[in-house]
């Protein structure tokens, strides 16, 4: 729902009456991940999508329906062997889809939708199955207690969406953690590229520069942040988490090697260091000087990128982010057309809800 939480904004503060259909259970090569939504209001107008084109005429059909009755359900698509042109996934997988009439008085939907504007953390739950079906509720990260709202909040610090056994149904839980965060070390020309490419891929960028010549909001208009500080030292002072990614730009050894012997001993997700092979092996020596073992050099993706053969600014923030995303994933980072691993990767799974004990 994140992507098209704009519109369903707008809608929401002009009072409209919409339909919501939202992924809730994938098998096999379904194209699009748990939470992908599309959305339909009552004068025809759709947002967003299930399938990337497979089935979104059977969705937007369903939604209309569901608009009339104020029923909602469950439709699940797959891929038809006998009609290859029946209503169904041509990728070969299927998708389980919730439509539901969101109506004025549906707050649960506002409490999402603020919750993403402002980036907190919060799990949009909706029953499934049983009298209830469509119902929503939401758990917000910070949520202190027992049974459903424990299970949630576990689900939740893991980013996992996916289905929930309750006492009376199921329930599918969509967890939406605020954005991870893209850290760009160095103001040059390539940054520019990278903090557009990030913000693209959804994440709150930083650009941290020792030097305020380069290091102004002027120069990058896209990031959500410009900092200016010694790297190392913004480093050490703010927050950041396993989904957090660190690219050291500047290629400069008074900067780099402060900044790399610290951000390798930390949780991050990603530290990636641009350079030659020449400067890499330089920089290396160094951070080996300073003590680093070589378990925490192996974290290093140096040089940085995917080796796409680029060589503007915005094909080398295209082989930067292309890295962060197969490395995200588990992935190779190989072609496609040369691996038999599955093209989707993704994280769900069905959670029993634990009880409280004495």
């Amino acid at each position: 729902m994140r992507d098209i939480a704009t519109e369903l904004a707008s809608w929401r503060a002009a009072g409209k009456r919409f339909a919501l259909a939202s992924v809730i259970g994938v098998s096999g090569s379904a194209p699009r991940p748990l939470g992908t939504a599309l959305a339909v209001d009552e004068a025809g107008v759709a947002v967003g999508g299930v399938s990337g084109g497979c089935v979104e005429g059977a969705v937007y059909d369903a939604c209309l329906e569901v608009l009339e009755t104020g029923h909602a359900r469950v439709e699940r698509f797959g891929y038809s062997d006998e009609d290859a042109f029946a209503v169904g996934l041509t990728c070969g997988g299927e998708v389980d889809v919730l439509v539901v009439a969101v109506e004025t008085t549906d707050d649960a939907y506002d409490r999402v939708l603020g919750a993403l504007h402002s980036g907190d953390g919060i799990a949009l739950c909706r029953y499934i199955d049983g009298p209830e079906t469509g119902r929503a509720f939401t758990v917000r990260a910070d949520a202190d207690g027992w049974g459903v709202d424990r299970a949630v909040v576990a689900m939740l610090s893991r980013g996992e969406s996916g289905r929930l056994d309750v006492p009376d149904g199921t329930v599918a839980v969509e967890a939406h953690l605020p954005p991870p965060r893209l850290i760009v070390f160095g103001a040059i020309d390539f940054a520019a590229a990278l903090v557009t490419m990030g913000k693209f891929l959804g994440y709150h960028v930083t650009v941290c520069d020792a030097r305020p010549v380069f290091a102004t909001e002027q120069r990058f208009p896209a990031a959500d942040e410009v900092v200016v500080d010694w790297p190392h030292r913004y480093l050490e002072s703010t927050s950041i988490d396993d989904r957090t990614a660190v690219c050291v730009l500047t290629h400069d050894a008074k900067f780099d090697v402060p900044l790399l012997e610290r951000a390798l001993c930390l949780p991050l997700g990603y530290v990636g260091a641009m350079g030659s092979r020449r400067t890499h092996q330089h920089r290396r020596d160094r951070l080996i000087e300073v003590g680093l073992t070589d378990r925490e050099l192996a974290r290093l993706r140096s040089p940085i990128g995917l080796d796409l053969g680029g060589h503007t600014s915005e094909e080398t923030a295209l082989s930067i982010a292309a890295e962060m995303v197969a490395l995200g994933h588990g992935a190779t980072g190989r072609l496609l057309s040369e691996t038999d691993t599955p093209i989707h990767r993704r994280k769900a799974g069905r959670q029993p809800v634990p009880t409280a004990t004495t």
